[in-house]
């Protein structure tokens, strides 16, 4: 990797400070299988929609999501496709790391 300049590694820390809030991951796993509406969100979430809607704010400020607009409704859905593979690095890992420690635990 070359070396990052100090405003590209901000817009990394914020990036995963974004995806540092549970409710935004819940979202986002929402949104993994294609576009939904905000009801939808509210839904599936148990959040409030207002609640929902701050969050799908941040998250379209930083491109990690997008809107489209069909008549009165308003739909959601994953801009940046790295986000699933940045999750499932980071699930993956914890599902090892847990996993030996579940090992060693038996072995001790």
């Amino acid at each position: 990797m070359d070396k990052l300049t100090d405003e590209l590694l901000d817009h990394v820390a914020y990036r995963f400070k974004l995806l540092g809030e549970p409710m935004r991951l819940r979202i986002l796993s929402c949104l993994k299988d294609g576009e939904k509406c905000v009801q939808d969100l509210v839904e599936e979430t148990g959040a409030g929609q207002a609640n929902v809607s701050k969050h799908l704010s941040l998250l379209m400020n930083d491109g990690v999501v997008n809107r489209r607009k069909d008549g009165l409704h308003v739909f959601y859905f994953i801009e940046d496709e790295t986000i699933h593979e940045l999750c499932n690095l980071v699930c993956d890992s914890l599902e090892k790391s847990t996993e030996n420690m579940q090992q060693a635990f038996k072995r001790s």
